[in-house]
């Protein structure tokens, strides 16, 4: 079976555009043969516990999994036409006659598959992927908390909304993620493995041991898993899709900030912009671009990952106890977890680095002329029991904007609000005069919430 010689000869640009070295020990095809050796180890060693086999036989199938290789047991599949039966053979080829009949005794191939993959998804998730998102998260709580007071104008449908501070913007994105990591955590810790024979019923379990249930549990227990309450010739799907279906979720979440921050970086906005180096080239042809290239390419690692949730969904269907329509859908789930770690460690590089425009942060809040404010004005309006605040407010929008005075001067110059406006405490004519003082509890809430998820990810 032929091999690329180098990265430039593989097919998918994780290989080599979205390379990760500690990702690559767990989900490359060389870690799943050892993820599986692991599993093949656990199972002689529990066999020698039980009193099946002695020492010997474990350091003798402990010394030959670590001989094999992926390259000889792809060579053996060759010739078996199937890959644990090829690893199983590879195994006993380096061990006595005296070993050999316990290597694989009792076990199914999805004994050891399934058990592997729950094993190596696990580690990825949580040694390298949860780490990335933490680094994010961090990155995302350090902005929070440097803009807590940083006023901006909200948006919601594309318009100017009310004020807020983009510390309050920021402090979203926080929370979402730090959800989604809490959540990732506990669905990878949870993966269950599985050791209940070929229909998942303990029948070749049963003939050696009359707790074949606690059989399972010990031979999992080598490898820091647990069964679930029932198995079939594979194990029960959702654990899988439900840890895969976080990862999604918090891919979404990152796709969601840099829509808003490749947003912000638009020409005619301008609050936020990434890093551009002076030997950077923007354009081929046009000299000044600064393109968010990597806000950008974020977003598209959440294209690549997203639609595959629906083979996810599809893998999770198994006629009876189990049919082989996820054998080649089922070999692609670990690049979703590749994907996700490339999106967060390039954001994390791009958002490190990010700059923040105060200056076009205060020309966008001032761009509506005060007419932010129509808000405040008519609730303070109201509560001063003005008969129909919100019409007399909206008259002067549209006033502000046909003379070009800001809404604060139309509301001080109108007559009609003569008693009203002797009404007004000196805080909230501070507020109907500027619009920065109107962004009630977001500078709190930003802190509010980095401090949270600061103590809860420490």
């Amino acid at each position: 079976m032929s091999r690329v010689s180098r990265p430039y000869d593989c097919i998918s640009p994780i290989d080599f555009r979205y390379w990760n070295e500690k990702l690559a020990e767990m989900l490359s095809e060389d870690a799943f043969t050892r993820y599986k050796l692991r599993v093949e180890l656990a199972l002689v060693t529990v066999l020698c516990r039980r009193g099946l086999c002695n020492q010997s036989v474990v350091d003798e199938v402990a010394a030959a999994c670590a001989q094999v290789t992926t390259e000889e047991v792809y060579a053996e599949e060759d010739k078996t036409k199937h890959d644990i039966r090829a690893m199983v053979n590879c195994i006993q080829r380096g061990v006595s006659d005296k070993a050999r009949p316990f290597v694989h005794l009792g076990a199914t191939s999805y004994d050891i598959v399934d058990t592997a993959n729950a094993c190596r998804y696990r580690d990825a998730v949580l040694h390298v992927l949860v780490p990335a998102l933490m680094d994010l998260e961090s990155i995302l709580i350090g902005i929070t908390e440097r803009e807590a007071n940083t006023p901006q104008i909200g948006r919601t449908h594309g318009q100017h909304a009310v004020p807020i501070t983009f510390g309050f913007a920021m402090a979203e994105y926080v929370d979402r993620l730090g959800t989604s990591i809490v959540e990732l955590r506990q669905r990878a810790d949870q993966l269950p493995g599985k050791f209940s024979g070929a229909v998942g019923a303990y029948n070749a379990s049963s003939l050696f041991f009359d707790d074949p249930r606690q059989f399972e549990a010990e031979v999992l227990s080598e490898l820091g898993l647990k069964p679930l309450n029932h198995s079939t010739q594979i194990v029960q799907p959702e654990p899988m899709v439900r840890m895969i279906s976080e990862i999604i979720v918090a891919c979404g979440v990152m796709a969601n900030l840099v829509d808003d921050m490749r947003n912000l970086q638009r020409t005619e906005i301008g609050e936020v912009g990434e890093e551009f180096k002076s030997d950077q080239v923007g354009s081929s042809t046009m000299p000044q671009k600064r393109n968010p290239i990597n806000f950008e390419n974020a977003k598209s690692i959440w294209k690549i990952v997203m639609p595959r949730m629906v083979t996810i969904y599809m893998d999770q269907i198994s006629e009876h106890q189990r049919d082989l329509t996820n054998s080649a859908s089922g070999r692609t789930l670990g690049e979703i977890i590749a994907y996700a770690g490339a999106l967060a460690t390039r954001l994390t590089h791009t958002m490190k680095k990010l700059r923040v425009d105060h200056g076009n942060l205060d020309a966008n809040l001032a761009k509506s002329q005060g007419g932010v404010l129509a808000e405040p004005m008519y609730l303070i309006l109201a509560s001063f029991g003005h008969p129909d605040a919100h019409e007399a407010v909206k008259q002067m929008t549209l006033l502000s904007d046909a003379t070009g005075k800001s809404l604060s001067e139309v509301f001080a110059e109108n007559a009609d609000l003569d008693d009203y406006r002797q009404m007004l405490t000196d805080e909230q004519r501070c507020i109907l005069s500027n619009p920065a003082e109107y962004t009630g509890r977001a500078a709190a809430r930003a802190i509010e919430v980095a401090s949270y998820w600061r103590s809860q990810l420490a």
